[in-house]
């Protein structure tokens, strides 16, 4: 009977510590002068820094101390920035001036502009062909670089605007078309478009990240709901009810978590119970507008961009759907820890 109770109290403590892990606070917050808005944040796990876009600039953070590290500056209008770290490498797209921005991980010094579509916004390293891939939002279509000399590959027409995109390391790149509600694959080798699936019902899909090792993306979408589906047939295998206003989602393989920012101030944690099978487990407060992230892997820190917003100004005829001004200074990051 004792070794009975002994084994139930190791179970109850073992699900108590499991519980624990998946509990998800507000840690701190990272003030970044600047007034300017913002897109992405990249965490680079490997060198300890996070990249935030945030105008014209990208801010540096370390992520040890969690304070600013440095500036890139003399850009335009940055969305995302990518990293190849077994090239030392880094990448920005600089949607303003229609260009891959490539950088030096180690020092941050400007090496080479590129030139892109219309309007880069996402972009990634692709390990497996050894290129980055901005996705052009006015131009409908990819420009693949080179990731070491810089030299423009080609580019990849799509059927509409493309958003996030993923890469599986195995010669599949992915990516959200928001006005059509679709996946697109693509072959990073022959830079043509594999296959197109609809992702319906989720509507206007923006963040997309990948399991690897299950093949299963995860796409949020603009109606509250994230599609999770097969990397390799489309299959929408299910949706998960999310928050509103949602941009960026992110997948840690090491506690099969998977999360969903969203702009009406929270943030939607997922557990993965199985390939097919995906419960909600926690909404934890953030601020209204913190709707783009970055996933630490190495901590489980999630960094999201954020700032205090005013009223909006009045509708114009030019102008129907103002947005929000931010209040002068406000702008941080915001890190929410597990507990």
């Amino acid at each position: 009977m004792r070794n009975l109770f002994l084994m139930a109290g190791l179970v109850l403590l073992a699900c108590s510590v499991a519980l624990n892990a998946q509990q998800y606070a507000i840690s701190g917050r990272i003030p970044l002068e600047g007034d300017s808005g913002w897109d992405y944040l990249f965490a680079d796990s490997v060198n300890g820094q996070l990249y935030v876009s945030h105008g014209t600039e990208v801010d540096v953070v370390d992520l040890a101390s969690e304070k600013p590290a440095g500036k890139i500056t003399g850009m335009k209008r940055i969305h995302g920035i990518a990293v190849a770290n077994d090239l030392n490498r880094g990448y920005i797209s600089d949607g303003g001036d229609d260009d891959v921005i490539i950088f030096d991980l180690k020092s941050h010094e400007v090496l080479q502009k590129v030139p892109a579509g219309k309007n880069p916004d996402g972009i990634l390293y692709d390990p497996y062909s050894k290129r980055v891939f901005a996705f052009n939002g006015r131009s409908n279509d990819v420009t693949a670089i080179d990731a070491a000399s810089g030299k423009g590959a080609g580019t990849i027409a799509l059927d509409g605007k493309p958003e996030f995109p993923a890469s599986d390391g195995k010669g599949n790149l992915y990516v959200n078309i928001e006005d059509k509600s679709e996946i697109v694959q693509i072959d990073p080798q022959t830079l043509k478009v594999k296959k197109t699936w609809s992702i319906s019902p989720c509507e206007e899909p923006s963040g997309l990240a990948i399991d690897l090792e299950a093949r299963r993306l995860f796409s949020v979408c603009s109606n509250n709901k994230m599609a999770v589906v097969n990397a390799d047939s489309g299959q929408v295998i299910t949706t998960v009810a999310i928050g509103n206003g949602p941009d960026a989602a992110a997948y840690d393989p090491g506690r099969k978590l998977i999360f969903s920012s969203n702009g009406e101030g929270n943030l939607t944690v997922v557990r993965q119970d199985g390939p097919d099978k995906y419960t909600v487990i926690a909404t934890v407060s953030t601020e209204r507008s913190a709707r783009t992230m970055a996933l630490d892997a190495k901590t489980h820190k999630i960094y999201l961009s954020a700032a205090q917003l005013g009223a909006a100004p009045e509708a114009t005829p030019d102008n129907p759907h103002p947005r929000p001004k931010m209040v002068p200074g406000s702008f941080h990051v915001l890190v929410v820890s597990p507990r």
